[in-house]
């Protein structure tokens, strides 16, 4: 009996169709999983981050030809990237950037070495993870370069990044890693904490050693972000700003954390690189806090037209 009269028989006809179907499904589930996001080419040293907010850390993404530079989000004190980002994070996704986010600044409370928040460590430690997470999203992205927006301390950490640990090529500018920094409410000129620095000096001379003053306070990070301290000092000197870098600077006149708010603005010195700018220019009767500049409509519309200056030409901000 030839073969091709097997294949005649409505049982082995059976058997073929069942062939062909199972390899059709194999095909198709294999293109499925070909098209599942990129595994994330993040090191071991990124491992203990929190999830990240929706629309964040899609290492697939590829940037197009209308948003050709990916968004990175950096939080601020004692935040994460999911609770500081969730508004801003899908909003910018569904306009087509490729939006990244990381927890940065581990540190353990001293009480209670299971208790763990973000934001508190060294600030100057803090850069260098972003630089490494700014390094992996450029070159896994096939970006040249980055845009990034920061929140309170994430906004110095962003400048820290950019002045001493290779964000910003002040040389050639058009080689740095950054081209547009956008900080909410940034502890840029210090901070008194709406009065918990008084606390923290009485405490020093009261004779309590610093550390315990700090962690009882606002961790290490909270006193580096005081008024005066030697961080920003050294941060700020020589000029507020770097050559190639576009700043905008968003404050609230109701921050409560940024007290008094106006020390987050940056002095440009002329070159007309700041923008500096209060939510209540956009919205005038905005009462939104230091917490809800990560989330305040008006905020959305101020970072959306910093990162794109066409936004503001087809789209009006919504006030709350």
């Amino acid at each position: 009996m030839s073969w091709t009269r097997k294949l005649t028989r409505p049982g082995t006809v059976l058997v073929a169709l069942f062939v062909l179907l199972t390899s059709f499904s194999s095909a198709a589930s294999a293109q499925q999983a070909d098209a599942s996001p990129t595994a994330s080419p993040l090191p071991p040293s990124f491992d203990l981050m929190g999830p990240p907010p929706p629309g964040a850390n899609d290492w697939s993404c590829t940037p197009s030809a209308e948003h050709p530079r990916p968004v990175v989000l950096v939080h601020g004190t004692n935040m994460d990237m999911e609770s500081a980002w969730s508004e801003l994070s899908p909003d910018l996704a569904a306009q087509g950037y490729c939006v990244f986010a990381l927890d940065y600044g581990r540190q353990a409370a001293f009480w209670d070495p299971n208790y763990v928040a973000w934001g508190m460590g060294d600030i100057a430690e803090s850069a260098k993870e972003v630089a490494a997470f700014v390094d992996i999203v450029r070159s896994t992205t096939g970006a040249a370069q980055v845009d990034m927006v920061g929140h309170s301390q994430g906004g110095v950490v962003a400048r820290q990044y950019l002045k001493f640990d290779g964000g910003a090529d002040a040389a050639s500018p058009e080689n740095s890693a950054v081209h547009r920094l956008v900080t909410l409410g940034a502890t840029n000129h210090g901070t008194n904490f709406n009065g918990l620095q008084q606390l923290f000096l009485i405490a020093q001379s009261l004779g309590l050693p610093r550390v315990l003053s700090e962690q009882l306070l606002f961790g290490q990070a909270g006193s580096q972000q005081l008024i005066g301290s030697s961080l920003l000092t050294r941060l700020n000197a020589n000029g507020e700003t770097l050559p190639g870098i576009d700043y905008t600077v968003i404050a609230s006149r109701f921050d409560d954390v940024v007290t008094p708010p106006e020390r987050t603005f940056l002095d440009d010195h002329g070159t007309g690189s700041v923008t500096n700018e209060w939510v209540q220019d956009t919205c005038p009767d905005s009462t939104t806090s230091h917490l809800g500049l990560t989330t305040d409509p008006a905020m959305k519309y101020v970072v959306s037209s910093a990162l794109d200056p066409s936004y503001s030409e087809s789209h009006t901000p919504t006030c709350t």
